[in-house]
């Protein structure tokens, strides 16, 4: 064997790659053979990293062949490329026997690499306390720095080491010694949430100490969420609780990570839990009066209070005790121990001063407080009563005020004589400088009426620079009412709030509406309050609406791009092209809801493709597939365009569940801002809205019993012998029944007086009560994806826009089709005038002009010569009309469409 590799090493770099394998797999007989006699360079460098044999033997734990390198002669302080030595590696690796060899033979524990790094930095960063004990008494300072400034015991504290870390502490390590940044091993363990080795530092009396830029200990676990180690920081300084509460008020600090500190302190025991809500409320009083001071910053308080009100609600919802049945937050309510979390025994003398440039009125009001017990939060929503109700005095006085000013115009006024006016001049300090008044008293009189008006223009500045103010602090105020209160209810005290003060909101939202957008959330939530003020926002821009819908719709969700999103493999809906609509229909009943809400993933059997493309197509087949005449659920209706419930579609068995499906569809297609190709009538979208039909409705199934509906409005029918009763023959399965609109409706005439309940009682029979189950069941699969609080803010228009998407309108075409009548010619003036505005509308603006014109946001295929009316193709017509005071444009739905 020996004269066989004799000649063994011709060269070292074909020597060293036959030898590699080998001491890899530490096959120290073969390799001590081929080194037999040979003149192989033991410490030659090869590889891109420039290592040798033995770093390679030290590397993988090969103990055999790294003992014969080493009496072959091999460098055990030899440095790669990057400065390692095999010492570095083995340590690095937990090499323990390769580790004792390389210090037998003369290893230095002190060499550092190019980054600095030593062998013992190496084992507290894997945590190798066995090796580290071993190999500290070789080390000449337990502190060397690697080129960041870091010691061992840096690394070890950031990895969460204990052992390690408290053997670096017994050999000497300096537990405050900072790096170059300033930062020691207590700043490390917190930044990456070490508690135990916090605990262990803390213990051992390390100081509380920022780094450079001022960061702290208690900064960096909190911008990690890391609650446990905050725990830990408070434990051993209790001062830091406040800073934690403090924080709330950092908007650069992400609210859910505060959200995670605080719920674990809260949940760490009832006293603890009591102390947060505390201070919060504490907190958040505190910024609800710098808010309503006017000299400070809106937005910057705004956000401030809002912010920590929400964070407030979250930790009440998620105390240790948390009951299931609300009391109101206990305001007013039910006394148990969470509803005194805001009651502390302090002598409070709050002094609010109402002092407004150039308004004529001050008031301040004193709140003393002694020896009993007051709630923080009740301070500040007493503040926001106070405002509220001077406003609404001052709104009643100058509403009194102006009612006079006319007449007291009027008096002055002699037959040849001009209005008597006066200029009054104000000082710096804003005191009426008091000229002398004419003795003639029509100067004082005009006098007074000056001073009446800039009274009223006062109090109209005053609601501009305090409405949003006030109105965010009635946002926190609800939002503290419904925290402990069931999901679904309103709080009984804020509903008495908002109708307490119902004039001076509308005053708010009529002077600016984007209040409603931007506070009042909470109308979503209530539908006791909402009533009054749905004719408000509905008169708001409709794509200030949508942006509001959405906001809402997805509030709480984590990605807005939801189709794009990444989808477990087991949340794919696989569906088959051959039976789309049943195997659709089967997949999504069993799809969890609130993973559809985030995004949907569809894949055709036996096909690969996926993405927005493949759900764009599923929802265009379904779109197609819902209105199949196979599946006998939607008829179509006299226009030939919309489509309306088949109240005969019993036919098919699984008709109900086919209708929530559809709902499904639709309200899945809405919340991910898919468009449906499907048109529906104006009754079905009320029906979706809850808005109730009424007879024109009926013109989109039958446009000549709508006529008889409007003629029998129109016309005076006691002497006409109708012999007309409170029930109808209809349809039912191809035979006529008899069916009557109220009890004992058959015995009931219609007559002149009650002819109106009459018209209105068909009407809902024909577009409601015959196919009730099947909007029920269509509904019902809506309302899993679209809460019916949010789709109320449009009205049956608007609906169709958001589920089927803004046509393209041809103006030229719509000109060009349109007929005159009743005197008007294409050349007249206001005709002239007419086109030029629609010309100059936006494409949304024409889509409503046509929906009230005609009753549909479509225009036929072929434009508009083919739309149809009552009778046939009708053209679009403009007709004048005979002028009589306050009269607005009118269409005719039915008639054309």
């Amino acid at each position: 064997m020996v004269t066989e590799y004799s000649n063994f090493c011709i060269d070292n770099e074909t020597a060293v790659y036959t030898l590699m394998p080998m001491v890899m797999a530490d096959q120290h007989r073969s390799v001590s053979e081929l080194l037999s006699n040979s003149k192989f360079d033991v410490n030659y460098a090869f590889g891109r990293v420039k290592r040798s044999l033995l770093h390679i033997a030290a590397n993988c734990g090969s103990v055999e062949c790294l003992v014969l390198l080493l009496k072959k002669g091999a460098n055990p302080n030899y440095q790669d490329i990057s400065g390692c030595t095999p010492l570095h590696l083995a340590a690095r690796n937990g090499q323990k026997k390769c580790m004792s060899k390389l210090l037998e033979y003369s290893a230095d524990v002190n060499i550092c690499n190019n980054e600095g790094l030593t062998a013992i930095h190496w084992l507290a960063v894997n945590g190798r306390t066995e090796l580290l004990h071993d190999l500290v008494q070789h080390v000449n300072n337990v502190d060397v720095e690697d080129a960041m400034g870091q010691t061992a015991l840096h690394v070890a504290c950031q990895n969460g080491h204990k052992t390690t870390v408290q053997c670096l502490l017994d050999s000497g390590a300096d537990i405050n010694r900072p790096n170059v940044s300033g930062a020691t091993p207590l700043y490390f363990a917190c930044s990456h949430g070490q508690r135990d080795t916090a605990q262990i530092l803390l213990m051992r009396g390390a100081k509380y100490l920022p780094d450079k830029n001022g960061v702290t200990p208690l900064d960096l676990c909190v911008q990690g969420g890391y609650g446990e180690t905050c725990e830990v920081l408070i434990q051993h300084h209790p001062r830091l609780f406040q800073a934690i509460i403090q924080m709330t008020q950092n908007e650069e600090l992400r609210e859910n990570m505060l959200r995670q500190v605080l719920e674990h302190l809260s949940q760490q025991s009832e006293n603890q839990y009591l102390k947060i809500l505390t201070s919060l409320a504490e907190v958040a009083t505190t910024n609800g009066h710098k808010l309503l001071s006017l000299s400070s910053n809106y937005e910057a308080q705004m956000k401030s209070l809002l912010r920590i009100v929400r964070i407030f609600c979250h930790v009440f919802r998620i105390g240790p005790s948390s009951p299931s049945n609300g009391n109101d937050m206990g305001y007013n309510g039910n006394k148990t121990p969470r509803s005194q979390v805001f009651k502390v025994r302090k002598v409070y003398e709050v002094v609010r001063k109402i002092d407004v440039k150039e308004m004529n009125f001050t008031k301040h009001a004193f709140i003393n407080q002694t020896s009993h017990e007051q709630e923080p939060l009740e301070l500040l929503w007493h503040s926001l009563d106070e405002w509220l109700v001077l406003i609404a005095t001052e709104l009643m006085k100058n509403k009194r005020d102006s009612a006079n000013i006319t007449s007291i115009l009027l008096k002055q006024k002699g037959p040849n004589q001009q209005d008597a006016t006066l200029k009054p001049a104000f000082d710096a300090a804003g005191t009426e400088s008091r000229e002398k008044l004419s003795t003639d008293t029509r100067d004082c009189k005009a006098y007074d009426v000056a001073r009446k008006q800039e009274a009223c223009a006062d109090c109209q500045d005053v609601i501009s620079v305090t409405a949003n103010r006030l109105s965010a602090v009635i946002q926190a105020f609800y939002m503290c009412c419904s925290c402990q209160m069931p999901q679904g209810m309103t709080s009984p005290r804020f509903i008495e709030f908002v109708c307490k003060h119902d004039n001076v909101l509308k005053c708010f939202v009529n002077r600016n509406p984007k209040i409603i957008f931007d506070h009042f959330h909470f109308l979503l939530e209530c539908p006791e309050l909402m009533s009054r003020f749905m004719h408000i926002i509905k008169a708001q821009p409709f794509k200030d609406r949508c942006e509001w819908f959405y906001e809402h719709l997805h509030s709480g969700q984590p990605d807005s791009d939801m189709v794009h999103r990444p989808v477990n493999e087991n949340d794919i809906l696989l569906v088959h092209r051959d039976s789309i609509f049943r195997s659709s229909c089967e997949v999504v009943s069993k799809a969890n809801c609130a993973k559809l809400k985030q995004g949907i993933a569809v894949r055709f059997h036996g096909e690969e493709g996926m993405g927005q493309g493949v759900v764009r197509e599923w929802f265009d087949i379904l779109s197609n597939e819902i209105v199949n005449p196979d599946y006998a659920l939607f008829t179509q209706s006299a226009d030939g365009t919309t489509f309306q419930p088949n109240s005969n579609s019993s036919v098919n068995p699984d008709h109900l569940n086919y209708f929530r499906f559809a709902g499904q569809i639709l309200g899945l297609a809405l919340n991910h801002r898919q468009l449906v190709n499907i048109y529906f009538t104006r009754s079905f979208y009320k029906h979706i809205l809850g808005i109730p039909v009424n007879y024109q409705d009926v013109a989109s199934i039958d446009p000549e019993y709508a006529k008889n509906l409007q003629w029998i409005l129109d016309n005076d029918i006691s002497d006409l012998g109708l012999e007309l009763t409170f029930s109808v023959e209809t349809d039912v399965f191809g035979a006529m029944e008899e069916v009557p609109l109220k009890p004992g409706g058959a015995s009931i005439l219609v007559t002149q007086d009650n002819k109106a309940e009459y018209v209105q009682l068909v009407t809902e029979l024909r577009m409601t009560r015959a196919i009730q189950p099947q909007i029920n069941a269509f509904l019902q699969g809506f309302h899993m994806f679209i809460p019916p609080s949010l789709i109320q803010l449009f009205d049956e228009y608007e609906l169709e826009l958001l589920l089927s998407g803004m046509p393209e309108i041809d103006v030229s075409d719509w000109i060009k089709n349109t007929e005159y009548t009743s005197g008007y010619e294409r050349e007249d003036p206001v005709i002239q005038w007419f086109w030029d505005v629609v010309e100059e509308l936006t494409q949304e603006e024409r889509v409503l002009l046509l929906q009230f014109v005609t009753g549909s946001s479509r225009v036929p295929h072929g434009g508009f010569a083919h739309i149809m009316g009552g009778s046939g193709l009708q053209n679009f017509t403009i007709a004048a009309v005979p002028y009589t005071q306050n009269l607005l444009p009118t269409s005719s739905t039915w008639y054309v469409k």
